[in-house]
């Protein structure tokens, strides 16, 4: 399958790299010019184990290349996961959402009939159905889709290939199938499978992180 990561930084380069190691064709995106021009070399933006290997090896089998260009990736690909930041806001209130709605924005006259958008970012509770709305005043016939990930610093690549659970939030059968299909080589082996609606997922994400944080909280007292 064709698939676009945009974004690629620590998320978006595992997941890009991992997803061609599974078999898929992958395009990876970022407004960088530097970073893509490293990327395409084979050298990853961060030090994760075995992440250079994973660059190398599906760049050379042409599975994996990457570009600056949305419209590029659009015309790729039926399937683009979203893998930008969402840094606290200067208030401190709140996500700052900018980058995902810029991906969103600059995606929307450049898809295929069909195409699917799944966010991997972390985001508040009802941004997949935001953005759902949007999508299908301006490009009806497309949709939004959320699959939050769980990686741990350190063993990123392992936490992809082998996660403990998958986490996809969809508003279509349609597009629930077609996420079992990019994940397919990871249900064979037995990975726990949740589909759930967007704000589930969305949530899931957030709780394990205010989990997280919290067990911290209590470690550091």
């Amino acid at each position: 399958m064709r698939l676009t990561v945009i974004g690629t930084g620590y998320v978006g380069t595992v997941h890009a790299a991992c997803m061609a190691d599974l078999g898929h064709d992958v395009l990876g995106i970022d407004v960088d010019e530097d970073r893509i021009a490293a990327l395409s070399a084979g050298r990853p933006p961060v030090h994760e184990s075995g992440l250079g290997e994973l660059l190398a090896r599906n760049t050379a089998a042409g599975r994996l290349r990457f570009t600056t260009s949305l419209a590029e990736g659009a015309a790729f690909a039926d399937v683009h996961f979203i893998c930008v930041g969402t840094p606290q806001r200067p208030d401190g209130e709140s996500a700052d959402l900018r980058y995902v709605d810029a991906v969103v924005r600059g995606l929307l006259p450049h898809l295929r009939a069909g195409a699917l958008i799944v966010g991997k970012s972390t985001v508040p509770v009802g941004t997949a159905a935001r953005l759902g709305r949007w999508v299908d005043a301006v490009a009806p016939g497309r949709e939004v889709a959320w699959n939050p990930e769980f990686l741990r610093e350190g063993s990123a690549v392992h936490d992809t290939l082998h996660p403990e659970r998958l986490v996809v939030g969809t508003v279509s059968r349609r597009a629930d199938t077609i996420l079992r299909e990019v994940y397919r080589p990871m249900l064979r082996a037995g990975v726990p499978y949740f589909g759930t609606d967007t704000a589930t997922a969305e949530l899931v994400k957030v709780a394990a992180n205010s989990f997280l944080a919290t067990k911290i909280s209590f470690i550091n007292a």
